[in-house]
């Protein structure tokens, strides 16, 4: 059977940056192992798989594949996705007013808002379907620092320290204390992601309008290194109420990803916080859609 499928860059107003997927649409009929083939085939950090919703109340639902398996929640999927559907069922619509779609992932239910306003870049944001939520212990960091090819001492800065969290997905979060540590990780010492388990967030402070910069590394996963990861930003909520928390209100923090590796990306990270408490969170950004085709299956 022909089926369609599209690429886009996600987090990203320009074409060859970001970071990229497949989205496969009228994927009905496949089943689990074809679809990992199929991720596979495309080997791109995830690939989408658009099916008819389970409640048709909903617009459509969704199964994210990394190379190497099956994602309950993904953020530049999810992104990518909502902004790729609006465009494709309601494109008048859409240049007139922003559109709601809820997206079913196995996390549940995700409600997005997707945008595109003339001579600009298709745009979607999502509601965190689940709020972060710490996990087990991280490793220390001598154990982190030798894993990433650093020095202890590389590790950790103002107030923060490693830790786990996850909004769906879990991942180690590992504070670094300057952007040539950053600069300096090796995504290839250490086999983050393996056996399922936890792929690694390593964060530092940004400059020039950049809240935080960030690089994730998840070779058990088949992902050597992710240029944008919407799913880890989600998470950092928690990170920042844990160790930075902001005061009440909304704000917005820009996280950049992928600069390492030519690829550069753009998170935006909303938070709303009610009595010291986050109550909602946000990850929106960018997609352009670069290709278009068919795969026989």
């Amino acid at each position: 059977m022909r089926r369609a499928y599209c690429l886009l860059d996600v987090f990203t107003e320009t074409p060859l940056a970001g970071n990229p997927l497949a989205v496969v649409l009228d994927a009905d009929g496949l089943d689990d192992a074809r679809m990992q083939a199929i991720a596979g085939e495309f080997n791109l950090p995830e690939t989408v798989f658009v099916f008819a919703p389970r409640d048709s109340v909903n617009t459509a639902a969704l199964r994210i594949f990394t190379p190497g398996r099956e994602l309950p929640f993904a953020g530049h999927p999810t992104v990518g996705a909502a902004a790729l559907v609006a465009h494709l069922r309601a494109p008048q619509m859409l240049t007139a007013q922003d559109l709601r779609l809820v997206l079913e992932e196995r996390v549940g239910d995700v409600v997005c808002v997707a945008r595109h306003r003339r001579g600009q870049a298709l745009a979607a944001s999502f509601t965190l379907p689940r709020l972060p939520q710490e996990g087990g212990a991280a490793p220390s960091a001598e154990e982190i620092a030798a894993r990433l090819g650093l020095a202890p001492a590389d590790i950790g800065f103002g107030g923060h320290r490693p830790a786990v969290y996850g909004a769906g997905v879990d991942f180690v979060f590992a504070p670094l204390a300057s952007a040539d540590a950053l600069a300096s990780a090796d995504p290839d010492v250490g086999h983050w992601g393996a056996n399922n388990g936890p792929a690694i967030y390593c964060y530092t402070p940004g400059d020039e309008g950049v809240d935080y910069r960030a690089r994730m590394f998840a070779s058990g996963w088949g992902i050597r290194e992710d240029p944008a990861t919407g799913s880890a930003a989600a998470a950092f909520a928690g990170i920042v109420m844990r160790f930075a928390p902001p005061g009440d209100g909304e704000r917005t923090l820009v996280i950049a990803q992928g600069v390492e590796m030519g690829r550069p990306s753009r998170i935006a990270l909303s938070l709303a916080v009610e009595r010291g408490a986050l109550s909602a969170a946000t990850i929106g950004g960018s997609a352009v859609l670069v290709a278009e085709g068919t795969i026989d299956l």
